[in-house]
């Protein structure tokens, strides 16, 4: 299945302001690269959003939320987000904000 090209549209427009953005196609999705890392992308029906690991936890227990799962186990700090989830505007900042936050502390 394809990504959401709505959800990319949204992405897309949420990081108009920010210098070096980068798109890059990877596993069915669409990347969303900042600072030269991957923040989040854009996946069929849902959000894969990179944040800080200490917030794992935390994160896994909102509405809409899965841990990313690599060889059977949590990938710590990736998460997909239902893009029924999304359509509440303040959810999705949420979680884009999450991922900037900790793509700063990546660089």
């Amino acid at each position: 299945m394809a990504y959401s090209e709505k959800l990319a549209v949204r992405i897309r427009e949420a990081l108009r302001t920010f210098d070096n953005v980068e798109e890059k196609k990877m596993f069915g999705s669409i990347g969303f690269m900042v600072n030269g890392k991957l923040c989040v992308t854009a996946g069929p029906g849902r959000m894969m959003c990179r944040i800080d690991p200490v917030l794992h936890n935390d994160a896994k227990r909102k509405d809409g939320v899965e841990a990313v799962l690599m060889r059977g186990r949590e990938y710590k700090g990736y998460f997909h987000i239902s893009e029924e989830n999304l359509a509440d505007g303040s959810y999705f900042k949420y979680w884009l904000q999450l991922a900037l936050d900790y793509n700063k502390k990546l660089i």
